[in-house]
């Protein structure tokens, strides 16, 4: 359910390739200030997670070789944890990543974030390469693309917040 706020440019997720999927998203904001929101636990507590879940766990340490690990819980109390290890750090541009869930164990996925700024937006383009055809596919089957919709939805709410109250360090 969308409120038409900015909904028009709501998240895009298509199969890249046979182990790698795409999703774009753009941003009324400035990449750093988007590029901070994927990286600062105190802007990520306030986004992350499909509508009626929240991190209960936000861990970043940003650099290369850092570990990062989130826990969102749900409405009904479940909980979804999942982490991985920072490869590479670009700021504002580009964040490259390893990424697990908890109890996946077909094998983590390298996810590769670029933020682009034009006329004071931001196209996020994020590249997730999982080990295989299949496991992409067992990807497109779980309610990732709704989840990840909604958060960056949260996301953009924020960031229109900041944006309009002058929040842009």
């Amino acid at each position: 359910m969308t409120s038409g706020q900015g909904q028009a440019e709501g998240l895009t997720v298509r199969a890249l390739s046979d182990t790698d999927l795409l999703l774009t998203r753009t941003f009324t904001a400035p990449r750093r200030l988007v590029f901070d929101a994927f990286t600062r636990p105190e802007l990520l507590r306030r986004w992350h997670g499909a509508r009626g879940w929240h991190l209960v766990v936000c861990e970043v340490d940003l650099r290369p070789g850092g570990a990062w690990r989130f826990v969102s819980r749900g409405p009904d109390g479940a909980e979804m944890g999942l982490g991985g290890v920072f490869h590479e750090i670009d700021a504002p541009g580009r964040l490259v990543q390893s990424e697990v869930h908890d109890g996946w164990e077909e094998g983590e996925a390298l996810v590769t974030t670029v933020l682009d700024e034009r006329d004071g937006r931001t196209a996020m383009t994020t590249t997730a390469r999982y080990p295989s055809r299949e496991i992409r596919d067992s990807v497109l089957r779980t309610p990732m693309e709704r989840g990840a919709g909604e958060a960056y939805d949260r996301l953009a709410e924020m960031l229109n917040g900041m944006t309009t109250k002058g929040e842009t360090q």
